[in-house]
């Protein structure tokens, strides 16, 4: 289908030299990024998770921006047919779409070339994260505390979906809002759950914030149920948006994305800085889901020590249970920030070291030169293993990935030998289960241990 339709709920006016960045087809344009970002979305719902099937699927289309004395316009060409409704395009794929112009202009003019942002300090990273949320709308600060963060995997079976969704529904029933990756699976379950329950107490404002990223967007396109989407500009940021913005973290069963999440999150929070943190975590799924959590629980201990299961609590198959802790946990959360006089909308307390901030790009050089074993901080070893889960997460399903494991062969992750046992353990159960790729869809390993 191709159209001709204006923004909504975001810019509608911009300079003729931002027009031209878009147009750009140049490696230093921004049409390319646009492009990528807004097939995507148009594809929400697609079975795929391969950001270059995706590409090659849609090779002719096309998106442009036009310029007008009345405001911009988007062309977009030969899209996905699934992205409209009788020619007209589905009000919120055209909502989604204007939000990732929103933040490709935004983060391009305001943060990454503008000297009031010194990306190379936390403090600068942390400010341009906090600007980035601003700009779309989604810090509120006249609310109370309510956001849960849900993790988990795009690739669960139907059973952990449905857990999913009765975990958000009684989330939902507490009067908390989620946000969660965007995608599928585990990241659309509870906003589907917490909809419903939304309904039945009669809120009408009910949040369901979705933040991606534009290397991760074509393999988990926003669901429909998203209602606030914000596209960061790399994965820490990302990761930093999630720590910064939720009161609580529910994660469900996932692979090596969800494993990413817990280290980075799990490495913050063991950070001697933030040993008074207020942040309930839950980890959880249903009864056959026991044995991954187990699995996760011993590579955690193991890596980071037994001290690390003080920042989390596993509850298998008991949705209510799940519902009423985080309910209490973000209850303290409220208590703690208005003790502390901090801001219920952002978390200005948290300390996100630099391992946790620094642009990661998982080329073969950096994954074989990660520091992966113990005689190091827990919560520098855990920026590394997040380095490294994501590195494989690049070479799942990101396009750059995909491309640098065509091009040279799997990468290589060097490690002392037991936790090289563990990781690879870990590693294959999440092959065995069938979480490194959609459903139906063979997998071929991306990385190799030495």
């Amino acid at each position: 289908m191709s159209a001709t339709i204006s923004p909504l709920r975001s810019l509608e006016v911009l300079s003729q030299h931002e027009v031209n960045r878009l147009r750009d087809t140049s490696k230093a344009g921004l049409h390319d990024l646009l492009r990528r970002c807004s097939l995507a979305v148009l594809s929400s719902g697609s079975m795929t998770d391969d950001s270059l099937v995706l590409m090659e699927t849609y090779h002719d289309f096309d998106i442009e921006v036009i310029q007008q004395d009345r405001g911009i316009r988007l062309k977009v060409t030969n899209a996905p047919a699934e992205a409209f409704v009788d020619g007209k395009m589905i009000r919120g794929i055209r909502e989604h779409l204007s939000s990732v112009l929103r933040d490709i202009i935004y983060v391009y003019n305001e943060i990454q070339h503008h000297q009031r942002f010194d990306l190379t300090t936390g403090e600068g990273t942390t400010n341009a994260v906090f600007h980035i949320l601003r700009k779309a709308g989604t810090l509120k600060p006249g609310r109370d505390p309510g956001i849960v963060v849900c993790w988990g995997g795009h690739s669960i079976t139907r059973e952990e979906y449905d857990y999913t969704k009765d975990v958000g529904y009684h989330l939902g029933l507490r009067e908390l809002d989620i946000c969660t990756g965007c995608g599928p699976g585990a990241m659309k379950g509870p906003m589907k759950g917490a909809n419903l329950a939304h309904a039945k107490q009669r809120i009408g404002d009910g949040r369901y914030l979705g933040i991606s990223e534009p290397g991760i967007i074509a393999a988990e396109a926003p669901n429909p149920l998203v209602n606030e989407l914000v596209v960061m500009p790399d994965i820490e940021k990302r990761l930093e948006a999630f720590v910064r913005l939720g009161h609580g973290i529910v994660v469900f069963p996932g692979g090596v994305g969800t494993a990413e999440e817990i280290l980075y999150l799990l490495g913050i929070l063991l950070h001697p800085d933030n040993h008074d943190m207020k942040l309930p975590v839950i980890f959880t799924g249903p009864a056959n889901s026991a044995e991954y959590f187990q699995r996760i629980d011993e590579f955690l201990v193991y890596t980071l020590g037994e001290a690390v299961r003080s920042k989390y609590r596993i509850i298998v198959d008991d949705p209510v249970e799940v519902a009423r802790t985080m309910r209490q946990g973000i209850d303290s959360v409220t208590e703690f920030r208005r003790a502390h006089q901090d801001a219920f909308h952002f978390n200005w307390r948290l300390t996100v070291a630099r391992d946790f901030q620094d642009t990661f790009e998982p080329t073969h050089t950096a994954m074989a030169g990660l520091a992966l074993h113990r005689n190091q901080p827990v919560h520098e070893l855990a920026a590394n293993l997040r380095r490294a889960f994501s590195g494989i997460v690049a070479g799942n399903v990101k396009e750059h990935g995909l491309r640098a494991i065509e091009a040279h062969g799997p990468f290589q992750l060097h490690a002392e030998s037991e936790l090289m046992r563990r990781l690879d353990e870990l590693l294959g159960s999440f092959v065995a289960q069938g979480r490194m790729k959609l459903p139906g869809q063979e997998y071929v390993p991306c990385y190799r241990l030495v």
